[in-house]
């Protein structure tokens, strides 16, 4: 049970890491373009947007908390 959990956990940091807002923009962005592209949209283009989008919010959070400082 022990490694089980140790397994658990690498993958929990792997993937939420630092900032688990991060890690939903990326959830959302890969569940709306796989949406897009099964309704025959050409999507490859929603993935960069939604990193642009994230990388934003990232340091407007960022500023903001050294801001508050």
């Amino acid at each position: 049970m022990n490694r089980l959990r140790a397994f658990g956990r690498f993958w929990y940091d792997f993937v939420i890491g630092d900032d688990w807002r991060v890690a939903l923009w990326v959830l959302l962005g890969l569940g709306a373009t796989a949406g897009l592209s099964a309704g025959g949209v050409n999507a490859w283009w929603l993935l960069p947007v939604t990193a642009a989008g994230a990388l934003a919010d990232s340091l407007r959070r960022a500023v903001r908390s050294a801001r508050d400082r």
